[in-house]
């Protein structure tokens, strides 16, 4: 089991460990897949298929960009997501953890694939953003990656980063982490498999509830 206590500093990944939408995905697209006659995917195919970079993940769902450039079908799940995400709340568990870390005297921060200031929006309107010290996004909403955006945050985080801990729920996240030089452990509770995660042999943690034991 994983000693939080050499870690002064947790940086999170949102959708997916800290917010809980992968079931909002999953309506959106298929929604999306019907008007094309495509077939429609369950939750758990969603969290075997789904992967960085996102355009990916679409050629695999059967979408053809000679017809329809990704960047168009792309924004059009992100206006149809953007005009529900109201729906969404944080994963059980999550504000407890949050303030349970910050008790224990951690900063936070969070390194998220979302576009930017939908990200500091939608942690405002959930009444978790005063938790973290910097909440960094992506400037577009495609999705490419956030391996650039994590270098950034870890430079302007200015602390060791053998003191910082990266808590996400994707093989992305996993990527991320290594790329930056921080430890990492996984929640499989969002957008991939407990399956897919185990092959990576990263420590796997069930659930934000049984992180916040941790503490």
């Amino acid at each position: 089991m994983i000693d939080l206590k050499k870690f002064t500093h947790i940086i999170w990944d949102w959708n997916g460990t800290l917010l809980d939408d992968a079931w909002l995905c999953v309506d959106v697209m298929n929604g999306m897949l019907g008007e094309r006659n495509l077939p429609p995917r369950t939750v758990d195919e969603y969290m075997e298929l789904f992967d960085f970079p996102v355009k990916d993940y679409y050629a695999k769902l059967g979408y053809d960009f000679d017809k329809e450039p990704f960047d168009v079908v792309g924004t059009e799940f992100i206006n149809r997501y953007n005009l529900r995400q109201r729906e969404t709340r944080l994963q059980q568990g999550a504000f407890e953890v949050l303030a349970n870390f910050r008790s224990h005297g951690y900063t936070q921060s969070i390194l998220s694939a979302r576009e930017q200031n939908e990200l500091v929006s939608e942690s405002i309107a959930l009444g978790v953003s005063g938790f973290f010290s910097h909440i960094y996004g992506l400037d577009d909403h495609y999705a490419y990656g956030k391996n650039d955006v994590g270098f950034r945050l870890v430079s302007d985080l200015d602390i060791p980063r053998e003191q910082m801990l990266f808590i996400g729920d994707t093989r992305h996240d996993a990527e991320v982490a290594g790329e930056i030089g921080v430890e990492c452990i996984l929640v499989p509770n969002g957008h991939h498999s407990r399956e897919r995660l185990e092959q990576l042999g990263i420590l796997l943690i069930p659930s934000l509830i049984e992180l916040n034991n941790l503490l």
